[in-house]
């Protein structure tokens, strides 16, 4: 499928932006300018289901492989960084090799879905349609309003059986073995979805590891300046 992008500045080196679920292109509403501004062509995609893009025709097709499948279709390969949030992070390690940038940045992955009742489930995202402007804010105490706005937005345009779509690897092993190119990992404070053993893990096959201290699961929105001081060196 080829995926809507959106584009900013037009600098000779270019940056890829893939977002987690729920979002789009307008998650990066202030990190892509910011690389703009610092000489890159920004690329950012929606995901199939998301923003523009088209939807699949059945959760079966909302797999980690059909996302990354996408993006190698979309984006132009060999660009100097590529930033994966999330869902954006699994989806990036499966396409990395075919991809080629230079350097990767996974920003608080999803490499495995917990599973039991404190794990994935793709009916608490589905509930995610129908939050109101206060409970979004309730969750993210720290967004700017124009966050919760682009977040409230971005959920209308949701194709919500894209959750269902990754009910069938919860609890599968999808730890990438090795970095295909340098790459570094920038974590929550707690991460939820990156713990510390697995943190570890990760050091031990040749990922860097950054904390953003004090910042939720989706960081770059959480704590803008953490997230862009976490990247120093990289970009």
């Amino acid at each position: 499928m080829r995926l809507h992008t959106t584009t900013w500045g037009s600098g000779d080196r270019t940056a890829l932006l893939v977002h987690g679920i729920m979002a789009d292109h307008r998650t990066w509403r202030r990190v892509a300018p910011a690389l703009a501004e610092r000489g890159y062509r920004v690329i950012a995609v929606d995901l199939r289901g998301h923003g523009a893009s088209d939807r699949a025709a059945g959760p079966e097709a909302y797999g980690p492989e059909d996302h990354a499948d996408d993006l190698v279709e979309s984006l132009p390969s060999g660009a100097e960084l590529a930033i994966g949030h999330s869902l954006g992070g699994l989806v990036l390690a499966r396409a990395v090799e075919r991809l080629a940038p230079a350097r990767a940045v996974y920003s608080d992955p999803a490499w495995h879905l917990a599973a039991g009742p404190c794990g994935y489930r793709a009916e608490l995202f589905v509930r995610g349609k129908s939050m109101t402007r206060e409970q979004i804010k309730g969750f993210n105490p720290h967004w700017p309003d124009e966050d919760v706005d682009v977040e409230m937005a971005s959920v209308r345009d949701w194709d919500e059986r894209t959750a269902h779509g990754l009910t069938a690897f919860v609890g599968a092993d999808m730890w990438p073995a090795r970095p295909v190119v340098p790459s570094l990992v920038t974590l929550a404070d707690p991460s939820t979805l990156v713990r510390p053993e697995h943190a570890r893990m990760l050091a031990d096959r040749g990922f860097e590891l950054r904390t953003v201290k004090g910042a939720g699961h989706t960081i770059h929105r959480d704590d803008f300046d953490g997230f862009m001081s976490a990247l120093e060196g990289w970009i």
